[in-house]
């Protein structure tokens, strides 16, 4: 039976009838550089004098037309820490809330021994959602859709693998295609081949059925010495994602999962567990985020060389000891941050110190990193929950406390889920919910009446977003009107009644005019100049004297002709040219094209121009550019 609902007019954002206030308490053993916000925040007020605490509120006048997100900046991020918080004095001693707790921070450095060997390689497979919603805006207001987004995405990925490497596209909806039969080796004419296909992916494939194209995947012989990564892409959620992560578990130990989850509606679930399964890294790209930036990131990890043999080692005073609570490392990353949470117990007399001891194996060579910390809490670290006088501001609350707890209760709800309902289980879940107050599948909040202290008694209300809820409304019940909606066209029929009510109205004014040209027609909007150029590059990393190519650099084709020095060939002249465009008209979108040109100025090396500063002098001239010839890696 349907609950009771209140009905309410909708208004403008700036009209509505309440206000929020929110405040932060921040604290870190790194002192925090800045806070930034997409709400109005009022100036970050520091604590004490080495700026590691410090507080911020949201400015006055917020008009709920957005999320509240905070993304805070920390300096020296990046290093090892360990951070040692005291227990709860008036918790039980032997309880998690009642014993110290360390986390530790592992940024894992492969020595340069190592690297210096290592030549990237492995099998690259990309699998692409082509559903519906796929057809969406990568954001509101936004003229490129999401399957556009991935297209263009795609195209920096395979301009940016190796040479000597395997790849294979697959997309997937009610049914899966790949490009390939089995994964191809990386040469021209397959790359060709494959970007061909990839200008003709839309969202045409109708729901996010994944599993089986998983299960092709995962069937294929994988490739000798080549380690095979795994790149998922999806805007949604399956019904089946037990399953899928049990397939991925399954397979753990032969590739690695770099899972991206596009827009609001990405199954967290889903893109964290995969990763996580996988031994890889979960992207999420929300809002106006670009995707290639984080792609590309998720690309230099998974060229790193493969690690095994992952353990953890202790070096504690007598009488202490730690007991981990969280997942067993499977993989570990080089610049990216592993996370470990640690109980510790007993009495530590004289050494306040201890070390954490990290052994595995990288590209066939034993290696170890090490971190020594302090074991006595952090001054201030360790206060019970309360709140200032004006009743506003939590003060400190056990923080890592109760980061540990739902590390933990968020492992054992997935033992319950794949073990069945077991009562202990249960049972110890919601008693480590109750004590350190963070939700559990099997525990709730309650809201509590502040003039009597007692818990709001009645059945749920249901209130909608008066500020969103009847142009929603509206393409709900144009939704339920056609009678051919079937779940092929489902977010097809969506998006289109989205794009005809907000066309219609003040607010989509401006998508219209961004997305359409005449009554229907979507306009295709003109390539990204980075995008083109990008496209014009061979599989080997070389740019060809072209008149495409000249037109991508803003110049004639006689005027690359005319300047390119006697002694240098075409192919050299033509890549030297985009390797100077790329470093100094598109410095801040290097984060995009920083593998492609390491490409490009490997196959320069391997031409031992003499005469190269002479030739970079030369098209700097030609580009009104002012680039190091060491800047482009030669």
């Amino acid at each position: 039976s349907e609950g009771p609902s209140v009905q309410m007019t909708s208004v403008p954002a700036s009209l509505v009838p309440y206000s929020l206030s929110f405040s932060a308490l921040l604290s870190s053993p790194r002192p925090i550089s800045k806070v930034e916000s997409s709400c109005s925040l009022e100036p970050l007020q520091y604590l004490n004098t080495d700026q590691t605490q410090a507080t911020v509120r949201l400015a006055a006048g917020h008009k709920f037309d957005r999320d509240v997100e905070l993304l805070i900046y920390y300096k020296d991020a990046h290093q090892p820490t360990a951070v040692v918080e005291a227990g709860q004095a008036s918790a039980k001693s032997g309880t998690l809330m009642g014993d110290p707790v360390v986390m530790v921070s592992l940024y894992p450095e492969f020595p340069e021994s190592v690297m210096s060997k290592f030549t990237p390689c492995g099998e690259f497979v990309f699998l692409l959602d082509r559903s519906g919603s796929m057809d969406c805006p990568i954001y509101y207001e936004s003229h490129q859709s999401r399957i556009a987004s991935a297209r263009d995405t795609l195209l920096l990925l395979l301009k940016s693998l190796p040479m000597g490497c395997y790849f294979n596209i697959y997309s997937f909806g009610d049914s899966y295609e790949h490009v390939f039969p089995k994964s191809a080796k990386y040469s021209q004419k397959n790359l060709k081949r494959a970007l061909k296909r990839v200008e003709e992916m839309n969202a045409d494939l109708g729901g996010t059925e994944m599993m089986e194209a998983l299960q092709h995947i995962y069937g294929q012989p994988c490739i000798p010495d080549e380690p095979r990564q795994l790149f998922i892409f999806t805007d949604g959620e399956v019904c089946n994602t037990k399953t899928i992560l049990d397939e991925v578990k399954k397979n753990c130990e032969f590739h690695r999962c770099f899972s991206f989850g596009i827009g609001e509606g990405a199954s967290s679930e889903l893109i964290n567990g995969m990763a996580r399964e996988g031994g890889g890294h979960a992207q999420f790209i929300v809002g106006n985020e670009r995707m290639q930036p984080k792609v590309m990131q998720s690309l230099r990890l998974a060229l790193q060389p493969l690690v095994s043999d992952i353990s953890l080692s202790w070096d504690l005073p007598k009488g202490v000891s730690a007991t981990i609570h969280s997942p067993p490392l499977r993989s570990l990353l080089q610049g990216h941050r592993s996370l470990i949470f640690a109980q510790l117990t007993g009495e530590c007399s004289e050494a306040t110190d201890g070390c954490l001891t990290v052994r595995f194996t990288a590209a066939g060579h034993q290696c170890q990193n090490q971190l020594h910390f302090d074991l006595q809490a952090a001054e201030g670290t360790a206060n019970d929950f309360s709140f200032d006088q004006n009743g506003d501001l939590p003060l400190t609350c056990f923080t890592i406390h109760r980061l540990v707890a739902r590390t933990l209760i968020r492992s054992l709800e997935r033992e319950q889920r794949e073990n069945g309902e077991e009562v202990e289980e249960i049972k110890r879940v919601v008693e480590l919910s109750v004590q350190s107050g963070v939700s559990s599948v099997f525990t709730a909040f309650l809201a509590v009446n502040k003039s009597n202290g007692k818990a709001v008694q009645g059945p749920l209300i249901y209130r909608e977003n008066p500020t969103h809820s009847q142009l929603l409304r509206g393409v709900w019940l144009d939704l339920m009107s056609d009678d051919s909606c079937g779940e092929k066209n489902i977010f097809r029929r969506i998006f289109s009644s989205w794009r005809k009510r907000t066309s219609a109205n003040k607010h989509g004014k401006s998508l219209k005019k961004k997305l359409f040209s005449g009554d229907s027609e979507p306009r295709k909007p003109a390539r990204d100049p980075l995008l083109e150029l990008v496209s014009l590059q061979d599989a080997s990393g070389c740019w060809l004297l072209a008149p495409c190519l000249a037109a991508a650099l803003g110049k004639s084709t006689d005027d690359l002709e005319k300047t390119k020095p006697a002694s240098a060939k075409k192919d050299v002249w033509a890549t030297i040219l985009a390797l100077i465009w790329l470093h100094g008209v598109q410095v801040d979108a290097k984060d995009e094209w920083d593998l492609l040109a390491m490409k490009a100025a490997l196959w320069l090396r391997a031409k031992k121009a003499l005469c190269i500063r002479d030739w970079v002098e030369a098209g700097n001239v030609l580009l009104g550019c002012n680039v190091q010839t060491d800047a482009l890696g030669l």
